[in-house]
C-alpha cells in the first residue's frame, strides 16, 4: 500500500484519512493532491463520502489506481449498508469495503448537495419522526437529521486497521 486518498465534502472523510494516515504512517492526499504526488497504478486505500448511495470520488480512483480498500463515509452507523453500497459503486468482491459513519452538518454542504439533504430532511425526516417501532440505527440517523451530528472516531475504523495490518503480512 502507497497511499490513502480521499474526497472529502464536509470534512469526515478527511479527518478519517488523517487518522489512518497517523496509525499506518502511509500519506493521505485528496484526490486532487494525488493525482499530482501518486503515480498512476499503484496500490491506495480510497475514502469517499456517500450521497444517494454513490461513493464520491471512487470511480476516479479506480482510474488512475489500485484500490484495494474502499471506505464509504456517510451518515448510517459504521459496518452497515455495505451489500448496497458494493451494488451501487460496482466494487469488485476482491476489494475490501468498509462502511464508515461520519459528522453531518446540512449547514456545511454546499450547492444542490445542501438542497437535496434538505428535501431529505424534511420528507424522510418527517417519516422517520412518525415511525412508531423505529430501530436503535433509524433513532440515530432521525437525530443527525434533526440536530446534526459529530460521529467522527478512530473506534470506527478498528475494522480498516485489523485489514491493513494483515495485508502487511501477506
Amino acid at each position: 500500500m502507497e497511499a490513502i486518498i480521499y474526497t472529502t465534502n464536509t470534512g469526515s472523510a478527511e479527518q478519517y484519512a488523517k487518522i489512518l494516515a497517523q496509525e499506518t504512517g502511509l500519506p493521505a492526499y485528496s484526490m486532487k493532491e494525488a493525482q499530482k504526488k501518486i503515480r498512476p497504478g499503484v496500490d491506495v486505500i480510497c475514502l469517499g463520502w456517500i450521497m444517494a448511495g454513490t461513493i464520491k470520488g471512487y470511480s476516479a480512483a479506480v482510474r488512475h489506481y489500485q484500490v484495494q480498500a474502499v471506505c464509504a463515509v456517510g451518515m448510517g452507523r459504521t459496518g452497515t449498508q455495505t451489500d448496497a453500497v458494493r451494488k451501487k459503486n460496482c466494487i469488485p468482491g476482491e476489494c475490501s469495503l468498509f462502511t464508515i459513519q461520519g459528522n453531518f452538518d446540512v449547514n456545511k454542504l454546499h450547492g444542490m448537495y445542501r438542497m437535496m439533504m434538505e428535501l431529505m430532511i424534511r420528507t424522510a425526516g418527517k417519516a422517520l419522526a412518525g415511525k412508531k417501532d423505529r430501530t436503535a440505527e433509524e433513532d440515530d440517523m432521525l437525530d443527525m437529521m434533526l440536530r446534526g451530528g459529530e460521529r467522527v472516531r478512530r473506534e470506527n475504523l478498528m475494522e480498516v486497521l485489523e485489514w491493513y495490518h494483515l495485508q502487511e503480512h501477506i
